[in-house]
């Protein structure tokens, strides 16, 4: 960013420690350290800003892509006006009374262990 050779760097610092004097030098260094800090900080909040509304715009526009993809399935595909509702209570299964005290039975044809081979 800033092409500073090292000669120059010395330049710089004889002439701070003359004109300044060596007295006087190490807080003034620290005065500069700490603002060139705060500089940094300052930079750093803003790209990260720059940044998050980057993503945010990326977010958006992917959220674009993929409404205009499901209204283009939904024309494509729309859903048949006979098609089984699973939501509906019909269409849930049975649920059997356990009067006598035991669990519930699973629906037929459905396995009665999960892992066949395993017992818990």
């Amino acid at each position: 960013m800033f092409d500073i050779a090292p000669t120059e760097l010395l330049i710089v610092a004889v002439v701070a420690l003359v004109v300044i004097g060596p007295k006087d030098l190490p807080g003034v260094m620290r005065n500069v350290g700490h603002w060139v800090g705060r500089a940094r900080g300052m930079a750093r909040h803003f790209r990260s800003g720059i940044d998050t509304m980057i993503r945010e715009a990326e977010l958006e526009e992917m959220e674009k892509k993929w409404r205009e993809e499901n209204e283009r399935i939904m024309r494509e595909y729309p859903m048949l006006p006979d098609a089984p509702d699973y939501d509906h209570p019909e269409m849930q299964p049975p649920v059997a009374d356990d009067a006598d005290g035991e669990a519930d039975k699973p629906a037929p044809g459905a396995p009665s262990d999960p892992q066949p081979g395993k017992a818990d």
